[in-house]
């Protein structure tokens, strides 16, 4: 198998050695990613051998007759293919201290917690010391590819706004955390050797400072003060980069001052932080003139371009949900490219995107062969409807023989991605759902095209239309003193607020009664809000990425309308069903117009630190 490329540790002191040895990694990196995608189902199999050895007496595969065997096909007899509640059982011994090897031979070092939910709760992912390694391969092909399109990354620095979230330990000592914040946590981070590439206005210290207020003023901050230096902007979600452009218009008065003076505002109260902000922050009234002439203007259309002069591309993933962040994006950046570099999640990072100035709607991921062994599930399209992930569930042994390697997928169809990892899990059914869209080399390239069952989302938060049900019928409890009763109903994601936030339309049968208080409604939408997971509920009470929850009351006979509409569209009379969650403007529009009364939940859900499924405190 070819090596991953090396970063140079040891570069010369002299600038024409310097830009040759840059050059070189670039060109090693390039080569990598042409061999592993000429050869991918070689390197597959390798990567599946490797894993299995690595593994091969822990119990999971014993328990499937699979102790010390190696090749592809036993693998694919034996072992069935999975969801999270077949493995539960193996994590939560994990999660409370049994530390033989039952899913790894390595010892589990965290678990990371997929925004994903089950039974209402973060899914708690196992991984090893070495899956870093293999995370920090991907992101080191991203700017060499990224140079191939954008020259001269390496002369500035990057404003990226990179957070850490909260984590918890399990009953058996086992740190839990997202793995974004196990990544900027770990050595192969905050001690990264240097690189133009990965050299940020934000220092470490304020994107590990815990308290989200403190590190997102002090990243703006600094953001600001090296505005000139600054050659590309972003953050991991788009709605974190729109949340940060929200930041700087209600606050860049206090910014301006702390520019002006020199003086690091005392809302930043992190010593270390203060630190940090202090090498970078020097008096400087021109640059806080021009900020203030900018930032006090009517329109902040294409502020991104007039603030940041040099910015070349904002670098967010816009695919998937967060495609409704595109026109903000477009309005701040005043068209500027945006670029999704990578495709990855808590179970593994899987690829890269290689045509990173593309359109958003054709972004395309190649996935990357030595990050795991993949396997994919072709997925059957009826009237709209995705019926293979319409419900999660182990798959019989015929269904299993559907599933193709990365090499044998075929153009234009849709797949649901299943991996085999490094860290113990084996054909575990990710839940994602891709399209073929080309090849480089003889590697397949994927469209994202949806998380399965997601009905909203707004930033990392995922809720299905079981989940939204539940939440609702728990709501409508509130009107039962009045005697009225819930029509119908329906939702979408509002994103046109900042931070967005969701809408839930409810249409309530006639009555003559006693109208209803507002206060009321206003309990309805708290209620809703404590129904949701806990992933929701720590966007909303803690990273408050997630703005209140709206119930718009309708007028009687709007689902009526809302169904003609469908019909007129084509569907069929017999074979229609409300939508629980809508996307489609026009639908929203004929929604929005007959709306009478709306109302916003009056406080933050309840949300602590920890895992609650594992009684665990920080």
């Amino acid at each position: 198998m070819p090596e991953a490329p090396k970063l140079p540790h040891d570069l010369s002191n002299s600038m024409n050695d310097y830009n040759y040895s840059l050059t070189q990694k670039n060109k090693n990196t390039l080569q990598f990613i042409e061999d592993v995608t000429s050869n991918p189902d070689e390197i597959q199999q390798q990567v599946l051998s490797e894993i299995l050895t690595q593994n091969a007496y822990v119990e999971y595969l014993k328990r499937h007759g699979m102790s010390g065997q190696t090749d592809r096909d036993t693998f694919k007899k034996l072992i069935p293919v999975i969801t999270y509640d077949d493995l539960q059982p193996d994590i939560n011994r994990i999660a409370n201290g049994d530390k033989s090897p039952i899913l790894s031979s390595h010892p589990i070092s965290e678990f990371l917690t997929s925004s994903g939910t089950s039974g209402g709760e973060r899914k708690l992912m196992p991984t090893i010391e070495d899956e870093l390694d293999r995370r920090s391969l991907l992101y080191s092909l991203l700017m060499p590819v990224m140079s191939q399109f954008v020259p001269g990354l390496d002369k500035g620095k990057g404003m990226y706004f990179l957070f850490i979230k909260s984590e918890a330990k399990t009953p058996g000592g086992l740190v839990a955390r997202p793995v974004l914040t196990s990544y900027y946590k770990s050595s192969h981070f905050k001690q990264r050797p240097y690189d133009p590439y990965t050299n940020y206005t934000s220092p470490n210290e304020a994107i590990l400072c815990p308290d989200s207020y403190q590190s997102m003023y002090s990243q703006m901050l600094c953001g600001l003060c090296l505005n000139k230096e600054v050659l590309r902007v972003g953050a991991v979600f788009a709605s974190g980069f729109i949340r940060a452009i929200r930041f700087l218009e209600n606050n860049w008065m206090v910014l301006c001052h702390d520019i002006r003076t020199g003086t690091l505002n005392p809302v930043v109260t992190d010593p270390s932080v203060r630190e940090a902000v202090g090498r970078v922050l020097k008096p400087d009234p021109k640059l806080a003139d021009f900020i203030e002439s900018e930032c006090s203007k009517k329109s902040w259309q294409g502020i991104i371009t007039r603030l940041w002069l040099n910015t070349k591309y904002i670098d967010v993933i816009v695919t998937g949900t967060m495609s409704q962040y595109i026109p903000t994006l477009d309005y701040y950046g005043n068209g500027l490219p945006l670029v999704c570099t990578m495709y990855a999640s808590s179970e593994c990072y899987f690829g890269v995107n290689l045509n990173p100035l593309c359109k958003p709607s054709e972004v395309s991921y190649t996935l990357i062969p030595t990050m795991a062994y993949f396997e994919f599930l072709p997925v059957n399209r009826n009237n709209g409807v995705t019926s293979s992930i319409s419900k999660p569930k182990s798959l019989n042994k015929k269904e299993q023989q559907e599933l193709v390697d990365l090499a044998d997928v075929k153009l234009g169809q849709e797949y649901e991605l299943v991996v085999t990892t490094y860290a113990g899990l084996y054909r575990y059914r990710v839940g994602d759902l891709l399209r073929v869209a080309g090849f480089k080399n003889k590697a397949p390239q994927f469209n994202f095209i949806c998380r399965k069952n997601v009905a909203l989302s707004i930033d990392s938060d995922k809720t299905d239309e079981v989940e939204l049900h539940k939440a609702v019928a728990n709501a409508v409890n509130h009107l039962n003193p009045f005697d009225v009763t819930l029509t119908e109903y329906t939702s979408y994601a509002d994103t046109t607020t900042i931070p967005g936030h969701y809408v839930i339309f409810w249409e309530l049968s006639p009555t003559e009664t006693t109208p209803i208080p507002p206060s009321v409604f206003e309990d309805c939408c708290l209620a809703i809000e404590e129904s949701l997971n806990s992933v929701y509920r720590q966007g909303r009470a803690s990273d408050k990425s997630i703005g209140p929850l709206e119930i718009k009351i309708v007028e009687t006979g709007t689902f009526d309308k809302l169904m003609d509409y469908a019909i007129s569209l084509g569907a069929s009379i017999n074979q229609y069903k409300t939508p629980r969650c809508v996307k489609f403007a026009p639908i929203v529009e004929l929604l929005n117009s007959r709306v009478v009364s709306s109302y916003f939940s009056p406080k933050c859900p309840k949300w602590a630190p920890g895992l609650k499924q594992w009684g665990c405190v920080n």
